[in-house]
């Protein structure tokens, strides 16, 4: 892929070689290719019967108008399946329509997100004149049996299990504007929890989706009374948990040229706890900050005060959002939030003073407690590279102690855990990663131990192609749960 500066008649060029997400380990692919029988150090678990599979912003072409990271890019799956031993790649973009027309052109069509205009129809014809790029580039999910590539705000789009695009999924019509990036899955009930935020009232809608795939109609979100950006989630039984941040829709700013997106801090930020029953939302107050991901949520006793029952939430703290405002954002710190719904009041505190993003669980225990969460680690170490995240740490909340696993040499992507077959236990199982190598860009999918995952892996699985940082993942056994 070209880094060199684009033209096009209607937009500003856009030099791709001095944006840090789209050079070094960011830096997008663009050929697809289908690899059995991998190169293997090390020896795979016998058990590992299933596929890694990751999403992340991917340009097919060179942008043109302006990128921002993580919300532009169009979507590419990387899989490895992983059977007796044995290890197959597949990639392959997300062909939404705008990633056709261009394919057509030869050349980028739609500029970046936050850029002003769009094409027109003697460009893009005009069925596409005038509209926003899809982009199921963040996450990919399978639920009833669907594999979806997720969106930030809009239509999950359905992917065969070829990784061939089937087309939006609008859940037969009931979910038209589309649904989360990070939809939670209640291993209890089968159901996937998702929320939407809107641009026009209602601004915050809330569904469930049956492990049938039947979803509820959207609900509203009362209190919500300006558009604003959330990107994570979190559930327990009786509650959906939204933290909304003062990241706000600015569409008067925008036509004029300015940003879509406003940081108000001074409006701080609320937490609500929507009762999954139907019943009023209750909100939650504090002081100013932002999450881009939350690592789990559950009820609990108060233990500052056992007459009271509390919802704990952790999640990876930011200052301010990073990538789409101006100025530092802070660096994100494990941090857990004691949330009183009675009261209306949340108390914070630090767990970890380590530089972690990107939390995972064992997602059997999503909306229960957890005694352990992996996160992809900044360690204090210089890269070649800005922006790279080269280790992982997992948090032992039983003990209140952290390992960390720190190769050198190379970048390290989201971990996903994948559970022995055999066991509930969450230190039986499996922590997988993409590596990618500072440099040559060799990659690699690293297994390691849950009993012990700071020895370091117990295979790597060398992959034909480079794979670029991308964002987020699941492991997905080929005999799916559907209890």
């Amino acid at each position: 892929m070209t880094t060199q500066p684009t033209t096009h008649p209607r937009h500003t060029p856009f030099d791709a070689a001095t944006d840090i997400h789209l050079t070094g380990p960011f830096a997008p692919v663009t050929a697809e290719v289908d690899v059995a029988g991998l190169p293997v150090e090390g020896e795979l678990p016998a058990d590992l019967d299933g596929a890694y599979l990751r999403n992340g912003p991917n340009p097919r072409f060179s942008p043109i108008g302006s990128y921002t990271y993580p919300l532009d890019g169009d979507g590419m799956l990387h899989r490895v399946e992983l059977s007796g031993g044995r290890a197959r790649y597949t990639n392959r973009f997300v062909r939404t329509p705008m990633v056709v027309k261009e394919e057509e052109a030869g050349r980028a069509l739609w500029p970046g997100l936050l850029s002003p205009s769009r094409p027109d129809a003697d460009e893009v014809g005009p069925e596409l004149a005038g509209t926003d790029r899809e982009l199921p580039d963040i996450n990919v999910v399978r639920h009833g049996g669907t594999l979806l590539a997720l969106a930030e705000f809009s239509l999950p789009y359905r992917m065969s299990p070829q990784l061939e695009t089937l087309g939006p999924e609008t859940f037969g019509g009931t979910l038209a504007a589309g649904i989360c990036a990070h939809p939670k899955i209640d291993p209890r009930t089968g159901e996937m929890i998702a929320f939407h935020y809107n641009l026009e009232p209602p601004f915050l809608t809330w569904t469930s989706i049956g492990r049938d795939g039947v979803p509820t109609p959207p609900r509203p979100v009362e209190g919500v009374e300006r558009p604003t950006m959330i990107h994570d989630m979190a559930i327990t039984p009786r509650y959906v948990v939204l933290v909304v941040s003062p990241l706000f829709f600015d569409i008067e700013a925008a036509m004029r040229g300015g940003s879509l997106l406003a940081w108000d801090p001074a409006a701080g930020t609320r937490i609500a706890l929507v009762p999954r029953d139907g019943g009023p939302v209750r909100w939650c107050t504090d002081e100013t900050f932002w999450l881009w991901h939350t690592v789990n949520a559950h009820e609990a006793t108060d233990s500052a005060n056992p007459a009271a029952d509390v919802v704990v939430l952790e999640y990876s703290e930011w200052t301010k959002p990073s990538g789409i405002t101006p100025g530092p954002s802070g660096t994100p710190r494990l941090t857990r939030a004691t949330i009183d719904p009675a009261s209306g009041t949340v108390r914070r505190e630090t767990v970890s003073d380590l530089d972690v993003e990107f939390p995972r669980i064992d997602d059997r225990l999503l909306g229960r407690e957890h005694p352990v969460s992996a996160f992809a680690l900044r360690t204090t170490r210089p890269t070649p590279h800005p922006g790279v995240r080269d280790g992982l740490a997992w948090h032992d909340t039983r003990a209140g102690t952290t390992a960390r696993w720190e190769p050198d040499g190379v970048a390290v992507g989201e971990p996903a855990f994948a559970p022995d077959p055999g066991s509930d236990d969450p230190d039986r199982g499996w922590w997988l990663t993409f590596t990618i190598a500072f440099g040559t860009g060799e990659s690699h999918l690293v297994v390691l131990p849950a009993a012990d995952p700071a020895s370091g892996p117990v295979a790597r699985v060398r992959m034909p192609v480079r794979v670029p940082l991308g964002l987020h993942g699941n492991w997905l056994p080929t005999q799916e749960d559907t209890r």
